[in-house]
């Protein structure tokens, strides 16, 4: 089998690598460094332990987009920082100028961005997943919401899920992802977006339907197939498979159910702008600023690693 698209959920995997480690990493100047340090270290994992072929950083143009506010109003909206009156995210202070240097650091290696306007990261995940034709494709993320790309032609998409940690990561396709949830396999990531519309996530301000938690929801999608099923059967009032209780939340929670497929779905095509290329390179695009970046930030422990790895990648 050729070497996967990794495909990399950069803004949630830096803020785990942020939470993760010490702020006591810092730069010779004392700037907390350690989200950097910890994005990096994920890079040189994916490409020695993921054997990726090609690598793309996915990244937020926007974290909150306006179509998804227009169609639910409450996303996200407790995540606004106080007072911010463009919609700021509210992101630790230690965090946001580490960000920079990140990027900084992936244009001077050479590993591909993406970006969409008006979109977040998973939109560009969900539009380049879409989109290949060639390799089988590998998400990294540390969001569930991402489940829902996972298919097995034309080409396979995977999506490795480090939520609790590198240690703790699944690997999750179709299969995997109907036996985790009880969920039907064929179409099991449209599935997985229906329950999740039916769960709801509060960490995203989606309520839910009332009355319906994950494990109702997963059977609601595994006795009718699809959330567009489970709908026309509320509305058809004679499918016996589905109880007075279910229906009557499901009534309750029309507005809602006619909005949340809006926020949970992933596009699937996004506007791109991609910078650089895709294959993962074997020596950085500008070493000078490498090691410029290195002594500046203090990253000579992570880069040098992520370099040799890089170079060995070829083989």
């Amino acid at each position: 089998m050729s070497k996967p698209l990794v495909l990399l959920d950069a803004a949630s995997l830096y803020f785990r690598a942020f939470y993760a480690l010490p702020e006591s990493m810092t730069a010779p100047d004392g700037t907390p460094v350690n989200a950097v340090r910890g994005f990096v270290d994920t890079l040189t994992r994916v490409i020695t332990e993921r054997g990726a072929g090609r690598l793309v950083a996915c990244l937020d143009a926007d974290w909150r987009p306006g179509f998804r506010v227009a169609a639910l109003p409450s996303y996200k909206a407790h995540r606004v920082a106080a007072g911010a009156a463009d919609g700021e995210e509210d992101v630790p202070d230690t965090l946001t100028p580490q960000v920079p240097i990140i990027l900084e650091v992936l244009g001077a290696v050479g590993i591909a961005t993406a970006e969409a306007a008006g979109y977040e990261a998973d939109d560009v995940i969900g539009t380049l997943a879409a989109r290949e034709r060639t390799d089988p494709v590998e998400v990294v993320t540390g969001d569930r919401d991402l489940f829902q790309v996972v298919r097995d032609e034309p080409t396979p998409v995977r999506v490795l899920y480090v939520g609790r940690g590198w240690a703790k990561a699944e690997l999750l396709g179709p299969a995997e992802l109907a036996a985790k949830y009880a969920l039907p396999v064929a179409g099991a990531g449209a599935a997985y977006a229906g329950m999740a519309v039916l769960r709801g996530d509060p960490s995203d301000g989606l309520p839910g339907v009332a009355g319906i938690g994950e494990k109702t929801a997963a059977k609601l999608i595994g006795e009718f197939g699809s959330l567009d099923a489970v709908l026309a059967a509320v509305h058809d009032g004679k499918d016996r498979k589905l109880t007075t209780r279910a229906r009557t939340a499901l009534l309750n929670a029309q507005d809602y159910l006619a909005a949340a497929p809006t926020v949970v779905n992933v596009a699937t095509d996004a506007p791109l702008t991609v910078d650089g290329a895709d294959a993962v390179p074997t020596h950085p695009a500008h070493p000078d600023h490498v090691a410029e970046l290195t002594r500046r930030w203090g990253l000579g422990s992570s880069l040098p690693r992520l370099l040799a790895a890089m170079e060995k990648s070829c083989v």
